[in-house]
């Protein structure tokens, strides 16, 4: 049976685009309830569970094993099937297995094993939605507003990371960690009903030539992905930035808790910090990149998003200082992390064909995101063997091989998305790049 591709987004003016302004809202009201579960997941299992620090590693490694194991494969289905209802799966999934968590905690019947568990099904759906959103989103907007529609999500996840964090800790500190978890099992459902809603039309893909299964298709994603210069850099530069960042990040709720004596709040506080330069780093993509050009500006995010983690186990205990120090710490990470972000997206779905973008995208998310169970488990481990301190100063000493990643690759030269474009065709970068 024949099949037609997707229609093609219509171009102009994204204010205009009632599909990206819905999509756009849902995945807004699902950030703020993920910046929740941020802070309520792990506290769930160091306050309500008594997690030690090898626990701590294991729960946030199963929590992001699925993309090592799965992401592939579903790639590989989300180039061949329709991908809004992919998405739609996931975030029921999501929902459910959120909810699953408040009723065993609620009922006395969670312990950390079982909490575990249920965090790697959870992680197998967020593989589904990861996988899928980033290939969805060209099918609502055209190509040239990549980078703003790109930069407006990016935004709105980083405004909903200056309050989400800080409600969860309220939240953990007046209904328990576990049923903090609602919030975002709400926001799932809110995020449903806005992917329900879209009108845009999403054909049927066409079928796959006879004889050609998913390891052939599975190997036609890792051959852009790692052939394609700038991908290989940016997944380079992501799979050691996510590696030393969940290893600091199981460390130092730990760290914050039984050293430097935060409680829920505080620590919520200090996460929204790196909301707030998230939020500047995201509008300040776009100028970033007219002045330095796209490549300087990852350069610059990158160094910045990197180096500044090496002050968190220098900062004392000293109450108030160590608050506003660590608040600090987080806002200029999270300058870095939001414009390094955008302008990544916007190069990978740039570069890369609309039948492949699945594929591709699982390809990235295999190695970058995959290095995040890795950098969990390594943090848990070492932070066990050394201490949570001395944990923290090995991550963040590492972290700093990210900045070389980004340094000695092809990005520095570019200063648009359509130098990029031009360069993986093939054709001579224009002479206004670096």
């Amino acid at each position: 049976m024949s099949a037609v591709m997707e229609q093609q987004p219509a171009s102009g003016s994204l204010r205009t685009n009632g599909d990206f302004i819905k999509l756009w809202t849902g995945q807004g009201i699902s950030a703020v309830g993920t910046q929740v579960s941020t802070v309520a997941l792990p506290l769930t299992a160091v306050i309500s569970l008594h997690a030690t620090a090898g626990q701590m590693g294991l729960l946030n490694t199963m929590q992001w094993l699925p993309f090592l194991l799965f992401a592939l494969i579903i790639g590989s289905y989300a180039d061949r099937l329709r991908r809004r209802p992919l998405l739609v799966i996931a975030d029921i999934g999501r929902a459910l297995v959120l909810g699953l968590i408040v009723t065993l905690a609620v009922t006395k019947v969670l312990e950390v094993p079982l909490l575990i568990g249920l965090v790697f099904l959870f992680g197998v759906f967020t593989v589904m939605f990861e996988v899928t959103y980033f290939a969805y989103l060209p099918t609502l907007v055209d190509r040239s507003l990549l980078v703003p529609a790109n930069s407006r999500l990016q935004a709105t996840a980083s405004v909903a990371q200056v309050g989400g964090p800080a409600l969860g800790g309220v939240l953990v500190q007046l209904v328990t960690a576990p049923i903090a978890l609602l919030a975002d099992a709400i926001s799932f459902l809110c995020s449903v009903t806005s992917l329900l809603l879209l009108r845009t039309r999403e054909e049927r893909r066409p079928a796959p030539p006879a004889g050609e299964g998913n390891l052939h298709r599975i190997r036609e994603g890792l051959k852009i992905t790692y052939r394609n210069p700038f991908l290989r850099a940016l997944v380079g530069v992501a799979a050691s930035y996510n590696f030393f960042d969940e290893w600091i990040l199981t460390l130092f709720l730990l760290y914050a808790v039984h050293d430097l004596h935060l409680h829920a709040g505080t620590i919520g506080l200090i996460i929204s910090g790196g909301a707030v330069g998230a939020v500047v780093g995201s509008v300040l993509t776009g100028p970033a990149s007219r002045w330095f050009g796209l490549g300087g500006a990852l350069v610059i995010s990158v160094s910045v998003e990197s180096a500044v983690m090496l002050a968190i186990p220098f900062i004392p205990a000293l109450r108030s200082y160590t608050v506003i120090s660590l608040i600090v710490v987080y806002a200029l990470n999270g300058f870095g992390v939001a414009l390094s972000s955008v302008a990544a997206v916007s190069i990978r779905q740039s570069v890369t064909p609309d039948a492949l973008l699945g594929r591709m995208t699982a390809s990235y998310r295999s190695i970058s995101y995959g290095a995040i169970p890795l950098g969990a488990a390594a943090g848990g481990l070492i932070g066990q063997l050394f201490g949570l301190r001395n944990g923290l100063l090995v991550g963040a000493a590492g972290m700093l091989t990210t900045i070389a990643w980004v340094t000695f690759s092809p990005l520095p030269k570019l200063r648009t998305v359509q130098d990029a474009e031009a360069a993986a065709m093939g054709k001579e970068v224009p002479a206004g790049a670096r």
